[in-house]
């Protein structure tokens, strides 16, 4: 396998345990609770964890330079404020709870955006490596 796709495939398994992290055992009630009021500390906490640990993929690809690290966490502290933000709207304003279909498709279409934010970072790097 290239040496590339090992890179990648590490960078893309560190966000996910970066994630996993940050969204499940780092995440408190505070946190969660208050994600649906628009810039709550508690929602802002939230997202500055997850910009906290993801330099952990710089020391997989290559370091960056410090004003591209502070733009990918911009991008994805934004990203994934109004991703969360946007999911309690609409799991509120519809009534969706655990026990209802809503609330597991929209589960499932936070974490894929999720997701396709760290495959978009990846590519950054790897964009920015190549320069």
């Amino acid at each position: 396998m290239p040496e590339i796709a090992i890179l990648i495939l590490a960078a893309v398994a560190v966000l996910m345990l970066k994630h996993m992290a940050a969204d499940f055992f780092l995440q408190t009630p505070y946190q969660y609770c208050n994600k649906r009021t628009y810039g709550h500390p508690g929602g802002l906490l939230h997202s500055l964890i997850h910009i906290a640990l993801t330099p952990l993929v710089y020391l997989v690809l290559a370091p960056v330079s410090p004003l591209l690290a502070l733009g990918i966490a911009a991008g994805e502290f934004a990203v994934h404020y109004h991703v969360d933000w946007a999911k309690e709207q609409i799991t509120r304003r519809n009534g969706f709870t655990p026990q209802t279909r809503g609330f597991w498709h929209l589960l499932g279409i936070d974490q894929l955006l999720h997701g396709l934010t760290y495959l978009a970072i990846v590519a950054v790097l790897i964009w920015a490596a190549a320069s």
